[in-house]
């Protein structure tokens, strides 16, 4: 973070200072919520969960290194005391980022989200020193946190922001406004919370209107190919980039193609030029979140061939998405299993058939959550497409949801082994162990919740260890 005095930071989040006897002193470290992350100069903040309580930790923060601690009850240390800790930590990153005066990208969308923040990271980063969400910390706490690491040197923020309701994005906006704000999708993803995808639409809209108008800056980067989104343009005064394989898209990709193993190719055409793209990433899915990251760029003032080789140089960051490992026997584990909705199955299924060519290929997948009413007839899409699309084995993993999956690979045609329902991750590891052929290609995905990349780890074990590609 920039170096702030215990005073200002105080007057900031209107807290009052405790057991600090210089206010003076300055916060030159990073923010931090996991007592574990304090160092020398750092600001903890103490939240209070159901089995933590971030409080408890504040001699031990201030022994490690870390000036004070922002808390909403003396705590026998330094600390700056504040009614709500979440919201003072918000007011500080809107002081932090208006300070700053970089500019600030924001992104939402059902799917894709985390992958295409790491794309526009990358080919900003080779234009000027860049910070970005970590992961899938997109929410109100972890959106903060991302935003108070940036420093002086900082030239462009780019944030993921999730919603799991109308009047989420809204308040990220506030805390950290964009400049630049992109919508990739409107899909399922936690279609059960918010009610059906018009009303995802309105909250993923949210972001182009808080967007500053096109004579002050703004801009929304739009997926043109999908038409809930593409409507959003009437809904801010920014101006309106389109992304996507229409025709009509100001930044848009030709001659799309796969490698042998499953890598997207293509022609991007930007407003300044055109350049080849190889992706390093697995699957064409990646093409649309790389032409949006390109829109970014283009927006940010880089050429076409610039946008070009920084997207074909550009590998995974986050964990468990794609992360494509071939052990020493010739198996390829494909891990995306951090988490599913149906628009990010149907793209991992094709992607595995697509690197599969030639080869056995398994898909062990699990329950995609949040689907509300929608979940039987998804899960049931699903297990279809896995037959349509010729996956020599799927592995249903898990309780209902599962036995939906394998239900609709049976209805739409798998008879015999060509599709089988396991009760658990131990009992899909076990069928694997047992009948994985050396050149075989699997696939394992499902939410976060169910916990399936213990099944691609223990793949891993099982194999030996080997190298980790796509990165």
């Amino acid at each position: 973070m920039i170096a702030l005095s215990l005073a200002e930071i105080a007057s900031v989040v209107g807290g009052q200072t405790h057991d600090i006897p210089d206010p003076s002193v300055q916060v030159t470290g990073p923010v931090v919520r996991d007592s574990r992350e304090a160092v020398p100069g750092s600001l903890f903040v103490a939240f209070t969960g159901e089995r933590v309580d971030g409080h408890d930790f504040a001699a031990a923060v201030v022994e490690a290194g870390a000036v004070a601690v922002l808390a909403s009850r003396p705590v026998g240390v330094p600390a700056i005391v504040v009614e709500d800790v979440q919201n003072a930590l918000g007011a500080l990153a809107r002081h932090v980022v208006t300070r700053l005066g970089a500019t600030l990208v924001a992104l939402t969308g059902s799917a894709g989200k985390t992958s295409t923040k790491d794309l526009i990271a990358q080919v900003l980063r080779t234009k000027a020193p860049t910070v970005f969400t970590p992961g899938s910390l997109n929410n109100e706490i972890g959106l903060p946190l991302t935003a108070l690491s940036a420093t002086q040197e900082t030239r462009f923020l780019v944030l993921e922001m999730g919603a799991r309701g109308i009047g989420h994005i809204r308040y990220l906006t506030e805390l950290t406004p964009p400049k630049i704000g992109v919508v990739l999708n409107v899909g399922s993803a936690h279609i059960g919370e918010f009610g059906g995808r018009e009303q995802i639409a309105q909250a993923k809209g949210e972001l182009v209107e808080s967007l500053p108008a096109a004579e002050e800056g703004g801009a929304a980067i739009l997926n043109a190919d999908d038409p809930l989104v593409r409507a959003m343009a009437s809904r801010t005064k920014a101006k309106v980039i389109l992304f996507g394989e229409s025709a009509e898209a100001d930044v848009r990709a030709e001659n799309v193609r796969l490698t042998d193993s499953g890598q997207p190719s293509f022609r991007l055409h930007t407003p300044s030029g055109a350049s080849d793209v190889t992706m390093r990433l697995y699957g064409e899915h990646h093409v649309s979140n790389a032409l949006a990251a390109a829109a970014v760029a283009h927006e940010l003032g880089m050429s076409a061939t610039e946008i070009a080789t920084a997207l074909s140089a550009a590998g995974s960051l986050s964990r468990w998405r794609m992360e494509v490992t071939e052990r020493p026997d010739g198996v390829t584990v494909v891990n995306d299993a951090y988490n599913a909705n149906p628009e990010s199955m149907r793209a991992a299924l094709r992607a595995l058939v697509a690197m599969g060519k030639g080869r056995r290929t398994w898909a062990v997948l699990g329950k995609m959550a949040e689907l509300g009413d929608e979940a039987l007839a998804e899960h049931d899409a699903v297990g279809r497409l896995a037959v349509r699309l010729n996956v020599s084995k799927l592995v249903a993993v898990g309780g209902r949801e599962a036995s939906w999956l394998q239900l609709g690979a049976y209805n739409e045609g798998s008879w015999g082994e060509e599709s089988v329902h396991v009760s658990d991750a131990q009992a899909a590891i076990d069928l694997l162990r047992s009948e994985l052929r050396p050149g075989d290609v699997v696939l394992v995905k499902a939410s976060r919740s169910v916990g399936l990349e213990g099944v691609a780890q223990a793949l891993l074990q099982t194999g030996a260890e080997g190298e980790v590609t796509g990165r």
